[in-house]
């Protein structure tokens, strides 16, 4: 099992970047595809970016896809999250998720661990 805890959100202003990162305790992260996902207000959550268990592959969503970049330290034990050129739409709770298969995927369901979210709000 494995413990998942994010930091790094804030308030910016759109334009600006914030790196969000995902610690993990417990059970090494590199055993674990990652992603992150969000949670806008009044919406689903949806994915946003994930990553192999070796780093070699990544995904994101369309929205976030040239802005935003998923990267794994697993020596350190942590994901990131750097988010560039953040824009008001962007603002939500964001999370990250262990799932215990090779490749990232934006499925929700194959995610088996969440840490508790990490806010973000860009203002206009």
């Amino acid at each position: 099992q494995v413990q998942l805890r994010e930091s790094g959100g804030g308030l910016v202003q759109a334009g600006a970047s914030l790196r969000l990162s995902c610690a993990a305790s417990g059970r090494t992260v590199s055993s674990y595809a990652m992603g992150w996902f969000r949670r806008a207000p009044g919406k689903e959550r949806e994915s946003v970016a994930a990553i192999s268990r070796g780093g070699g592959v990544t995904r994101y969503a369309g929205s976030v896809k040239g802005r935003f970049t998923i990267s794994r330290d697993n020596a350190k034990n942590t994901v990131y999250l750097q988010m560039n050129s953040l824009k008001p739409e962007d603002t939500a709770v964001y999370y990250c998720a262990a799932a215990n298969s090779l490749m990232g995927t934006d499925r929700q369901y194959e995610y088996e661990y969440w840490g508790q979210g990490t806010q973000v709000t860009v203002s206009s």
